[in-house]
């Protein structure tokens, strides 16, 4: 007797080839990473040499970088003059213009990190920072301080009130969408949602209560500024901006993992519950910091983090230190332009970026619905 006959099978088709990091393969990309990072690093400096540069007292970008290096004990290099020619330039460079281009981009680079983080957690490169609530807690808090007039901090009041109006929003937030212990995306997503409604309504009370200076301080807070900046102002928000920077970096290895869902970052070792916290609360330190000398300043956060992701790709290490440095580039130049667009005045800055935010957020709308063949 004859073996019965083998069953056909499928045949099994070969794994896809992957790209390590150290193959020949992976190099052009990690070139592209990168140049993209250095690019970033050096129109970051061009254009705060720029921007310090320019306003009503109009400073030459060579006399701004012979300050610069005379400040850092390397005056007289390459024959750039020590001080500006104007005599009142050096004031207006190191008392004004240099402080509001540091916190333009301290507070850029803290917004478009806290966005690459909640993108992460949420798993939507739509989130952005807001979600949880930070700034309208924010919002809620200045407004608060403004109407009812309190001076507890001084002339820090105001800035002191949003920024713990922010961490005080957030961390309800998330007590209120724990369920047996453990936090959901999409509850704390709804949660969020539900806080910000409230906070738009006692926002609105506020507003109502208060009287017309009030109203109008409130209004121009929540539309964002960096006028009036100086170096103290700076001190306060750097050791929050770079401490929250650091750690989402240090956070970045989790992030990935959590891209492939909670089961498969359990199985790799990552306490998902945990490193949910973390993000949270390293969003709400970066973002508070950020508008409690600032006011509200929308679409960067979102904007920037998309637009870097598709240029990068997914990995949360480069994504975040490339947002940061996108980020504090479009602040600096949303606020050059909020400086010089029209003579003698200062407009908001918030108002600039939801203005090109718009339509850039339609634009990727209408990419993604191009790629994937409906809106997502």
């Amino acid at each position: 007797m004859s073996a019965p006959p083998t069953p056909r099978t499928a045949p099994i088709p070969a794994p896809a080839p992957s790209i390590a990091r150290n193959t020949p393969a992976a190099l052009p990309r990690r070139r592209g990473v990168g140049l993209l990072l250095v690019v970033l690093g050096v129109g970051l400096v061009a254009l705060a040499l720029i921007a310090a540069g320019r306003g009503q007292l109009a400073i030459a970008p060579a006399e701004v970088l012979g300050s610069v290096l005379d400040r850092i004990g390397l005056g007289g290099i390459g024959g750039l003059p020590a001080t500006p020619e104007h005599p009142s330039g050096e004031v207006a460079l190191w008392s004004i213009r240099f402080p509001r281009v540091a916190m333009a981009a301290l507070v850029g680079a803290s917004l478009a990190a806290a966005g690459a983080l909640m993108q992460g957690v949420f798993g939507n490169p739509l989130a952005e920072p807001s979600v949880d609530g930070v700034s309208a807690g924010a919002a809620v808090a200045a407004a608060a301080a403004i109407v009812t007039g309190v001076e507890a901090f001084g002339p820090w009041t105001v800035a002191v009130a949003a920024f713990l109006g922010g961490l005080v929003t957030t961390l309800l937030v998330y007590a209120l969408s724990r369920y047996e212990g453990r936090t959901e995306v999409v509850t704390l997503l709804l949660t969020g949602i539900a806080v910000n409604a409230v906070c738009s309504g006692l926002l609105a009370l506020l507003m109502f209560l208060g009287d017309t200076q009030s109203r109008e301080q409130i209004v121009f807070w929540q539309l964002g500024s960096l006028n009036g900046t100086r170096w103290v102002y700076v001190a306060a928000v750097a050791p929050a901006a770079i401490v929250g920077l650091l750690g989402a970096v240090a956070l970045a290895r989790r992030l990935d993992l959590l891209a492939l869902g909670d089961r498969s970052a359990r199985h790799l070792g990552v306490n998902t519950e945990r490193t949910r916290i973390l993000i949270i609360v390293l969003v709400a330190l970066l973002t508070a910091a950020a508008v409690s000398f600032a006011g509200i300043i929308g679409f960067v956060g979102l904007i920037v983090p998309h637009l870097v992701r598709m240029l990068v790709g997914p990995s949360h290490r480069v994504l975040v230190i490339a947002s940061a440095l996108g980020g504090a580039v479009l602040l600096v130049l949303a606020d050059l332009v909020a400086r010089t667009a029209v003579a003698y005045a200062d407009l908001p800055i918030g108002m600039l970026t939801a203005l090109v935010g718009g339509p850039v957020f339609f634009w990727l709308l209408r990419r993604a619905r191009a790629q994937a063949g409906a809106w997502a």
